[in-house]
Order: structure tokens, then sequence, then C-alpha cells
């Protein structure tokens, strides 16, 4: 890892206290141009977090609550009568003036305002009254549901599902990260302290980096095989689309590229797979009776699918 990458983990871990893999894999995320959900229990840091690296970043940051009365036109805008002029003014939505958009328990909101965003993260744009207004680049969504507190949820789509990168769980710290994490905020918000490292002609240079990686014929034969093994796997009842397998390529390569790497080698999508596919599938009537983790499945066909020849 470069020095300028190796900053910016170190600076959003002041505010995310024992979570460096989470904080490497959502920096990778964002390197692709993908979006990330986060799915974990209240109070762990989903919000922290994603503030932490828009400020390391140097990054415009938005926030949008979602609750029910959240409106499509909120999020991608709305045009409005100008008397002046006499003619429709497109308003902008909250998605036109970020680089890094939190969507806050995004399950919380109706179906119809979720579908909003997906023309915004799929495209880059929203068009509203068939103009079609361009998005600031880059463009990020860190979107937060809980796992718990169930009442008033919409579970998202599969298909706004297969619109994220990748799919992280925080997790609760350790012993001596939550005792860190009390020391630090007894006198002031660990926020305050998180520098910005870079800038966003840095990140968009960044990720022209990550599209430089190469992979070999093999590693993306290898990539195939493992979605083609989902597709008829019995626990699943929906395998790994087309888009899934370019996400594992998007991810290895990012992978690679905080390795130091301008080539990706198997270990790298062996180890986004599971956080990039995991959320894509959909598990067989077999395998929620028995109640085995989609993560589970993921990992046996890492287990079982050949590696490549020459491992590269």
């Amino acid at each position: 890892m470069n020095e300028t990458l190796q900053a910016i983990v170190c600076e959003v871990e002041k505010a995310v206290v024992g979570k460096r893999d989470v904080i490497e894999k959502v920096l990778m995320a964002l390197l692709s141009g993908g979006h990330i959900l986060l799915d974990d229990v209240p109070g762990v840091g989903k919000t922290t977090l994603a503030v932490a690296v828009s400020r390391a970043l140097g990054l415009r940051y938005r926030r949008v609550q979602f609750t029910p009365d959240v409106l499509p036109s909120d999020i991608v805008g709305f045009s409005m009568f100008d008397r002046q002029s006499g003619s429709l003014r497109y308003v902008p939505g909250v998605v036109s003036d970020a680089n890094l958009l939190l969507g806050d328990e995004i399950n919380r909101t109706s179906s119809k305002t979720q579908s909003a965003l997906l023309e915004a993260m799929e495209e880059g744009q929203v068009t509203v009254d068939g103009e079609i207004h361009p998005l600031n680049t880059p463009f990020c969504v860190i979107a937060t549901q809980n796992q718990v507190g169930t009442a008033g949820t919409q579970p998202l789509p599969q298909a706004q599902m297969d619109r994220f990168l990748v799919q992280l769980t925080i997790g609760y710290p350790d012993f001596q990260s939550q005792v860190e994490i009390l020391r630090g905020r007894q006198t002031q918000n660990p926020l305050d302290a998180v520098r910005q490292v870079t800038d966003r002609q840095a990140v968009l240079d960044m990720q022209r980096g990550v599209r430089a990686v190469t992979t070999s014929d093999a590693l993306l034969e290898y990539i195939t095989r493992l979605a083609e093994a989902s597709r008829s796997h019995p626990l699943l009842q929906l395998g790994i689309s087309p888009r899934g397998a370019l996400s594992v390529s998007r991810m290895a390569r990012a992978h690679a590229y905080l390795q130091g790497r301008d080539f990706a080698i198997v270990e790298d999508v062996q180890a986004v797979f599971a956080d990039v596919c995991a959320h894509r599938v959909l598990l067989s009537q077999r395998a929620r009776m028995e109640k085995t983790p989609a993560r589970q499945v993921m990992d046996s066909f890492l287990a079982d699918v050949p590696l490549p020849h020459p491992a590269r």
C-alpha cells in the first residue's frame, strides 16, 4: 500500500477504531467506482465511517435520512415553473450535490424512493421530465440498513441489491477497541481529528489506476467458473449475475491496487468474493430452512472450484 492510501486508512481509523479491514474494503469499493451497503446493528459506526472517509478523501458529503415520507423528488430533484422565463426550471435533488452520499436506513423508505437511486447508482446521472442531469464525479452511495427493528422497513429489491458493489458488516469492536473508543470520546468527537489527505482529482486518478490493473484470461475464466457454479447450486434459487461477475473483477483489481500491484491474482479474487457476491444471490427454500448463510455457500465455491493454471 502506497503512502497516500496508508495515510487515508490511518485518518479514518482515528474515528473508526479497530476496523481496518472494513475501512480498506470501503476504500477499495470507492476506488472501483462502486457503491457500498453497510448492513449491521445500530450504533456500530456506520455513519461515522462514511463521514470519516469523505473527510479523508476531500469529497463533498451529503446525507439522506430515509423515512417513509421521503419522496423520489427529494433524491433526484424536480421541475418547477419559473415565472420570469416562462419555462420549467430544474431544482436539483440531494444526489446532484454530492461526491459521497450517505443513505441512512435506506430500507425505511418506500420502494419507489429506493428505485429513484437506481439510475444515479448505475449511470451517474438522473433523468427528470425527460432531461438528463449528470452527477458529480466521483459519485458513491454508502447506504445503511439495520439488521434489527424491521417494523416499518421495506426490503431492498434484488435489482437494487445487485447495484451495490459490496455488502459489508462492521461488527462490534473487540475489548481493547471498545476501551479506546470510550477513552477517545470523553472530551471530543474523533471525527474532528480526521484530516484531509487527498482531494477529488486525486481520487479520480486513483480510480483510473484501479482500472489500469490487468487481469489475465486465466483469472477471468476462474471468476466465470465461480459465477457459473452459483447458477446451478442446489442451495441457491438465484445465482451470481453477469454484473456480479464484473463486480468481482473490479473489486479484485482494487484489492491488487491497494497491495501495490498492477496485476490481479487469485488471492485478490478470493479476498473479495464473498463481500461482492453474498448479497446478490437468493437462497433456496432448503437453505433458508437449514439456516445456511449465503457467505457459507460463497466459501464453498472458493473451496470447490479449481484454481486457474497458472495461478495468476
